[in-house]
């Protein structure tokens, strides 16, 4: 004898699947239309993403920094990590010569304040600060102009002392790489606003 409700639910099973396939392609097509129409209206509104350049294409000479301090790898890290930035935007070239750029940044770094490392004997870690002391310039080679220039500027970041040397160290020195990565971005960002505005 045949089953009659087995045959509906099988049917029901059936529609309620393809009701299921049907509201995902449903999702699916209103999301595509929302990301163009998002796309569309930033574009519309001028929007640039403030991390890339994407004018006509300038090469940057930046210098090594004079390095002022014991730490004799630090002017190599900022380096390192200043063209880690610029290389984000591919209208800009970093060059090693003073020689057909458009621009130059140089820099000295000035000092280095790493608190002691030592341990009070206590049974809890206490939080001190590291400061790293900068100074730079931006020029318009072109015409000579200085378009950002930084006498004196301090960049910190906390970090923990512990009863271990050696994760201490390492805390020290994870809060001077974090120190030069702010600083860089900053200085990176600062001169795409300058290009940028020289490009309009």
């Amino acid at each position: 004898m045949f089953d009659t409700r087995v045959h509906g639910e099988r049917q029901l099973g059936g529609y309620v699947k393809i009701q299921i396939r049907s509201y995902g392609l449903k999702l699916f097509i209103r999301w595509i239309f929302l990301s163009l129409a998002v796309a569309v209206f930033l574009s519309g509104c001028g929007y640039r993403n403030p991390y890339v350049y994407s004018g006509p294409d300038k090469s940057i000479y930046v210098t090594t920094w004079k390095n002022r301090t014991s730490d004799l790898q630090l002017d190599a890290k900022i380096y390192q990590e200043l063209l880690k930035w610029f290389q984000k935007s591919r209208s800009l070239k970093i060059t090693k010569s003073k020689e057909g750029a458009d621009f130059i940044l140089a820099g000295e770094i000035i000092s280095v304040d790493i608190p002691s490392l030592a341990f009070d004997g206590t049974n809890t870690a206490s939080d001190v600060r590291l400061t790293l002391k900068v100074r730079y310039i931006f020029k318009d080679l072109a015409t000579d102009s200085v378009l950002i220039e930084v006498p004196s500027q301090d960049w910190q970041q906390s970090y923990t002392i512990t009863a271990d040397a050696a994760e201490t160290r390492d805390n020290a020195n994870e809060a001077q790489d974090i120190a030069i990565e702010n600083m860089s971005q900053s200085i990176y960002q600062r001169t795409l606003l300058e290009i940028s505005k020289l490009s309009q």
